[in-house]
Formats: structure tokens, C-alpha cells, sequence
């Protein structure tokens, strides 16, 4: 049968698959990873899907309802996120007025499933959870004129506004039983609409496994998709990816590993990076990274081609850490960062405030903190928290949660909102640090020649540098009270 998968219209540049949806400062526009590999799942069971990235094609509505309309659909697929779901659920009825079975996927319907129903009127369900499994089902079950209430990990409506739970679904067990995601770009998008600053211009994004073990209270895709327990794809699997995206996209210039943490099993990390040498990998990649590991590790990734580590820091107060059930001290993460230094790998860190307890003084030690530690580049921000993370019920229940409506995750035009305080600090006060910091930061006049000096012999951070600060630069040097 044929399938539309959209990530739908919303506000130009709206980079709704990342773990914070909004339009980035840094001009970042994060691949509809899930959504791909949705597709490339049932692809494999024998459909025929288009795959729609309004936000990235500049589409909008009339234009996106005018190509499912062309491709005529038996079913479509509606990605959704917090801060756009309110559009999200006008755009999924909208779709489903012509009689399609439109159902919704992602973070937010899997939080808040009846909530997400009732908003709308029309589309017939949602998934909740990882969907490859689910919608696979469901697929087999429209084609074939079988009940949906059949399939597992479903929320249906009913004919008089009930709503009806179909069990839980299960996770792909096998992660090397789905296709590439990088043919599914190759295929359907056109991989120079996207990019992170963190990695090679232009890039790909794959995932190495799934799941994440540690409790960080705020981490939305472990509390809402992937789950607690750490799931792996075979060394071979990934390294065919790699092999893949170098013979057959030769135009891409890097890999981004967008794992909750790649590192959650470092001997795997380190036969991983064997794997690529011994097999002539040669393209660049990227990776999300704890500040656990080791020399060891990091120097046989650096010879096997990692870049860059994007590291969540976050605190530069142990106390915030133990709050936000990080796992980590500010200890180990100054040793990392020496590790990092020595392997000669680029770090970008994440420096986050807004975690319960938060005061003047432990943001003080943050901003310290990353200036002792000096990353390439790094960003401040005050805590997002969102539906099904233990970050967002701790805001809800200390009322400290200051947004009235989910279109407040984001200002106006798109940009990250506040939507938190603490007990001693305002959500203005969080976000005038976090403008205070990222300006102090990056206009250190030592910084500023480090990275001209850099950019001058080396053509790859040249280009990289001066793509990110082209789209940031404008939000460095304003007053941007509520805008992170």
C-alpha cells in the first residue's frame, strides 16, 4: 500500500527531530531520523512510502497537503513535537478529512496520549513508544482490512470519543534488521538542506543502538521512545553503514552518531573504531559523548576518524549533577576534557541551569567551569523539560513551571522560550545567564584569535566556523531576554 510520512509544516527552519525542537540559533536542522528509519522499515515490508520534510523543502500547508493528495495514501504518518503539537494535531486533521487513516507519532503523543487525542477531532490514533514494530502492524492490518485494535502500541479512537489502548508495543529487538537510514536519505531528501555545526558540511545522521541506561532526569527519547535498556547494532552493521555512505554518497563529508551516548559500552567503542580502520573507513564522524571515558578510548577513535565529541557537561556544581542524577562529576568531566585535549579531538559542551536547587552561585560555578575547561565551542541554556521526563513532573509539582500552553516552549519566531524557574531564580534570570555566559565565552579575545588562527590553516574548520557564526552571530550580540 502507499504511505506518506511527514514531518509537517511548521515555522521555516523548525528543527522538530531533535531532543529540543525549535528553530536553533546556530542554523542546525536535525534529519527526521525516526521517521526515516519508520520508512525504511516499512519499505522493507513491501510499501511504497513518501517521505515529506516540510520544514527542510519549505513547504507549506496547501503545498504539503497537495502532495499526499497527489500520491494518494492508504495511510499517513504525522511526526510531531511539544512546541509545534497543537499545529501538528490541526495539520493531522486536516489530512484525515479525506477520509486517510492518519495516525501520530513521536515524544509528546507518547507522553501524553489521551491528552494528544482529545486536541483533535478527526485523525484516527497515535503511536506511542518507538513505532517501527507498530506501524508495520498497523500497515499489514489497513492493507489487508483487518481490525487496527489488533496491533500493539496503539491509542485508537472510537466512534463516540473513547479511546482505546491496544497494549504495548515492542521495540525493534534486532537494530540490524533495519534498512541503512542513510539510503533512505539518499532516496527521498536532499541531505544539503541539513545541518549540525558540530560535524563536516554536508553530513549524515545514523544511530549505533538505542536506549540509554543512565537517569538524567531530563533526557526526553530515553523516558519517551527508546527506554532505559541499551540496545546495539553489530560492529559489521555500522561499519557497512560507513562503508555505504563513502561509496555511495561520496559527496558526504561526515557521519553524526546521534545516539543518546555512544560511549555506554566503551570496549564496543573501541572494536567499533578497529573495525573502521582495518575496513578503510575514511569519512569524518561526529558523536554524542559522556564525560567517562578514557584516553585509551578516545586516541584509537581519533585514528579511526572521530571529530568531535558533543558533551553534556551541563553543571559545574556536583551538587546539580546529584540533582539531575547525571552520573558524573565535575571531576571526571575536567579529566575528559584533558583526554579530549591530548587525543586531539574537538569538544563541544553543554552547559545547562535551571535544575532544581539552581542559585547565583552554583551558575557562577558553571560558567567558571567552562571556561576552565575551554571546549572549541559551547552552548548555555536553561533546562527544557518535556512531557514523560521526571525533569518536567518536578517542574509541574514545585510549580516551577511557568508556561500556560505548549506554544510556549518557543518565542515567536521559532527560538528556545524558557518555561522553567527555580526556587531562588526567575526563568528571566535564567536565561540573562545564559545570554551573559555564551557572550563572555565567545568574545574572550584569546578565543576569538585561537579560532582565526585555526580557521586560517585549516579549510574544513574555516568553513565550518563561519557557516555556524553566519546564523549565530546576529543572536551573540543582542539582548535576547527569554531567547536561549
Amino acid at each position: 500500500m502507499r504511505i506518506t510520512a511527514v514531518n509537517p509544516p511548521f515555522i521555516k527552519g523548525y528543527s522538530r527531530g531533535q531532543r529540543s525542537p525549535a528553530v536553533t540559533k546556530s542554523g542546525t536542522l536535525y534529519y527526521p531520523i525516526w521517521l526515516a528509519y519508520a520508512v525504511g522499515a516499512l519499505e522493507k515490508a513491501g510499501h511504497e512510502v513518501d517521505l515529506v520534510d516540510a520544514p527542510a523543502d519549505g513547504l507549506d500547508i496547501e503545498q504539503t497537503t497537495g502532495r499526499i493528495s497527489s500520491f494518494d495514501p492508504g495511510l499517513v504518518i504525522v511526526e510531531t513535537s511539544t512546541p509545534s503539537i497543537e499545529s501538528d494535531v490541526r495539520f493531522a486533521d486536516t489530512i484525515a478529512i479525506t477520509g486517510r487513516f492518519v495516525v501520530m507519532v513521536g515524544t509528546h503523543p507518547s507522553a501524553l496520549p489521551y491528552e494528544t487525542l482529545k486536541m483533535g477531532e478527526r485523525f484516527a490514533g497515535l503511536v506511542a513508544g518507538e513505532y517501527e514494530n507498530p506501524l508495520t502492524g498497523l500497515a499489514e492490518a489497513i492493507e489487508n482490512r483487518k481490525d487496527p485494535a489488533d496491533v500493539k502500541g496503539l491509542y485508537l479512537r472510537q466512534t463516540h470519543g473513547e479511546v482505546l489502548f491496544t497494549g504495548d508495543g515492542e521495540r525493534v529487538s534486532n537494530l540490524d534488521s533495519l534498512p541503512y537510514v542513510s539510503s533512505i536519505y539518499s532516496e527521498h531528501l536532499d541531505i544539503y538542506s541539513y545541518n549540525n555545526p558540530n560535524a563536516l558540511y554536508p553530513q549524515v545522521m545514523i544511530m549505533g543502538g538505542r536506549g540509554c541506561p543512565h537517569d538524567c532526569t531530563f533526557c526526553v527519547f530515553p523516558q519517551t521512545m527508546q527506554g532505559r535498556k541499551f540496545r546495539k547494532r553489530s560492529i559489521e552493521n555500522i561499519t557497512g553503514e560507513m562503508l555505504w555512505i563513502q561509496n555511495n554518497m561520496p559527496e558526504v563529508r561526515a557521519v553524526f552518531f546521534e545516539d543518546d551516548t555512544i560511549s555506554v559500552d566503551r570496549g564496543r567503542l573501541r572494536e567499533l573504531a578497529g573495525s573502521f580502520i582495518r575496513n578503510g573507513v575514511n569519512v569524518s564522524w561526529t558523536s554524542n559523548m559522556r564525560a567517562d571515558v578514557d584516553l585509551e578510548t578516545l586516541s584509537i577513535c581519533k585514528r579511526a576518524g572521530l571529530r568531535t565529541v558533543c558533551v553534556g557537561f551541563e553543571s559545574g556544581s556536583n551538587r546539580m549533577l546529584t540533582n539531575m542524577r547525571k552520573g558524573i562529576t565535575v571531576e571526571m568531566s575536567l579529566k575528559f576534557a584533558e583526554n579530549a585535549r591530548k587525543a586531539g579531538i574537538l569538544v563541544h559542551g553543554c552547559f545547562m541551569v535551571g535544575t532544581q536547587g539552581e542559585n547565583r552561585e552554583t551558575m557562577r560555578e558553571t560558567l567558571e567551569f567552562a571556561l576552565k575547561i575551554n571546549p572549541d565551542t559551547a552552548q548555555f541554556y536553561p533546562m527544557m523539560v518535556y512531557p514523560g521526563t521526571e525533569a518536567y513532573m518536578q517542574a509541574c509539582e514545585s510549580n516551577n513551571l511557568v508556561a500556560e500552553n505548549w506554544r510556549d516552549w518557543l518565542t515567536e519566531e521559532g527560538l528556545h522560550s524558557c518555561v522553567i524557574k527555580t526556587d531562588d531564580l526567575s526563568s528571566e534570570d535564567l536565561v540573562d545567564f545564559c545570554d551573559f555566559a555564551r557572550r563572555r565565552f565567545y568574545l574572550r579575545p584569546l578565543y576569538i584569535i585561537r579560532k582565526l588562527w585555526i580557521s586560517l590553516f585549516d579549510g574544513d574548520e574555516r568553513r565550518r566556523t563561519f557557516r555556524a557564526f553566519s546564523t549565530f552571530r546576529k543572536y551573540l550580540f543582542r539582548d535576547s531576554r527569554r531567547r536561549l
